[in-house]
């Protein structure tokens, strides 16, 4: 179609599809070390990814250097769509996924970083599997689009739009003037704070494998564990959750941050909103839930397979509130006990976290707290209006003006969120689900955030679900990766009209 470069989209595909195959070669160590037959699965998965992509890209290596607007979006969209349906080889490959909605609905959930998962035994998935699984985290916890546009220059291509359209969140901060650099500062923080991460939680008792993987799914906000019992596993090991505590704080929040932390601009940090609404937002909860399961809560509820002893001390209480506010926060969603068998009060707190999120610029999912900040601020201008309606107020965030186009983009956002949010609901039960259980995954999947409600809680899985089922929500996990506006736009009739 006039106006789109298709070369141009199909050779970043191919180059998408090369990087991934990498990925899952790195895989092959891992069963080569356990002896797996699953060796040859991913071998053979790994090579045909990098074949696919080798031959996208050499037969249109020579196309007009020149990405559009809209090519960026169909880039990332289309990019994510390759990511997800090259990522199921390893699965099925191997035998671990024999149903292709199943491999599909697994494999976005990595990418997008959700964690909700259709195996019902991890433990007993090949290790090399294990590792390809928490790597489509770890990719997509930054985004593969963006790791390619540190290397775009190297074939003569620019890439500002296709960061416009995967950042995770509205943000203005850049690290530096050039996206080259950013897209690379970024990435040096990511893969820093994953290699330091591992180095502790093997010190702290992990396996180098548990460790690796965790690690991995920390930083990404993604939440695949190796063991069918999640972080719970290691209940009686503190020392291991507090250091993903830390973590999941730390990629909750905006890596720009975390750049001039390491910096030393600590001013920086502390000075901007979004990061002081963050921090508050985590203590106040934690310290309203570390309350009511630690005095409140009834013993035969908490006895849980996550949990099979009662909260009967402080620092029990507030490791485990802590721990799951900043997961289901940040959208990581580790799970180290049972939300839903806390009491009401305490199950409804979590289940608000929902539709909140991390910050912008992090790994996270959801709506971000950013826009609700600017959301609350904007209302209270409205009422302070109707008092004086001849006033000039404006909106202001870290000592700025946001302008009204900003202001109204995150209205439609949130508004088309609660909107899909409520349709979605709709929808699965339509297609089966009780409705506690299809509005937990609705809010689950489109904010990205893995354990929910009902029949798909922190104790169960999505698998049994059908196969309608299981791919519409592999299509709210990728619009909520996308944060929408991304998928939408491709799938709007005027986006395909030459101008």
């Amino acid at each position: 179609m006039k106006g789109i470069n298709f070369k141009i989209i199909a050779s970043f595909l191919g180059l998408t599809s090369m990087m991934n195959g990498v990925f899952m070669l790195l895989s092959e160590p891992f069963s080569w070390y356990y002896h797996e037959k699953a060796s040859t699965g991913i071998l053979y998965a790994g090579l045909l990814t990098i074949l696919i992509g080798s031959l996208l890209w050499f037969f249109n290596k020579n196309a007009k250097k020149d990405i559009k607007t809209r090519d960026g979006y169909l880039i990332v969209t289309l990019g994510w769509l390759m990511l997800t349906l090259t990522g199921t080889l390893p699965y099925l490959m191997t035998g671990t996924i024999t149903s292709f909605p199943d491999a599909v609905f697994e494999t976005i959930s990595g990418y997008s970083t959700t964690g909700a998962s259709i195996l019902s035994d991890i433990e007993s998935v090949p290790k090399g599997v294990l590792f390809w699984r928490s790597a489509t985290h770890w990719i997509g916890g930054m985004g593969i689009i963006v790791l390619t546009i540190a290397i775009l220059p190297l074939l003569g291509i620019g890439g500002m739009q296709l960061f416009v359209a995967e950042a995770p969140g509205p943000s203005t901060d850049k690290l530096h003037p050039r996206i080259t650099q950013t897209a690379k500062s970024l990435w040096l923080i990511y893969f820093g704070f994953t290699m330091l991460e591992f180095l502790l939680l093997k010190i702290a008792g992990m396996s180098w494998f548990d460790a690796i993987n965790h690690a991995m799914a920390t930083l990404s906000t993604g939440g695949f564990s190796t063991k069918n019992a999640s972080i719970a596993y290691w209940n009686g090991d503190p020392l291991v959750q507090y250091i993903l505590i830390v973590f999941m704080f730390i990629a909750g929040a905006n890596f720009v941050l975390s750049y001039y932390a390491l910096k030393g601009k600590l001013f920086k940090v502390f000075k901007d909103e979004e990061f002081k609404y963050y921090s508050i937002l985590i203590a106040l909860v934690t310290v309203a839930i570390t309350v009511l399961i630690v005095w409140f809560q009834d013993p035969a509820l908490t006895t849980t397979v996550l949990h099979p002893k009662p909260y009967g001390d402080l620092e029990s209480g507030f490791r485990h509130a802590i721990f799951q506010v900043i997961s289901v926060l940040t959208t990581t969603g580790f799970v180290s006990a049972d939300f839903t068998m806390w009491n009401y009060l305490a199950t409804a707190l979590m289940f608000s976290l929902f539709f909140i999120g991390g910050s912008a610029g992090s790994t996270s999912g959801g709506v971000k707290v950013v826009r609700h900040v600017i959301m609350i601020k904007n209302s209270l201008l409205e009422l302070k209006k109707q008092l004086h309606p001849n006033a000039i107020i404006s909106v202001r965030y870290n000592g700025n003006r946001v302008s009204r186009v900003i202001i109204f983009n995150i209205l439609s956002f949130f508004v088309i969120y609660m909107l899909i949010f409520i349709l979605s609901t709709v929808f699965l039960t339509f297609l089966g689900l009780d409705f506690i259980s299809a509005f937990g995954a609705a809010a689950s999947c489109l904010g990205n955030i893995g354990p929910a409600l009902g029949s798909v809680s922190p104790v169960d899985n999505f698998a049994h679900l059908s196969n309608a089922a299981k791919l519409f929500c592999s299509f709210l996990m990728l619009i909520g990766r996308l944060e929408l506006f991304t998928v939408l736009i491709v799938l709007t009739p005027y986006f395909w009209k030459s101008n």
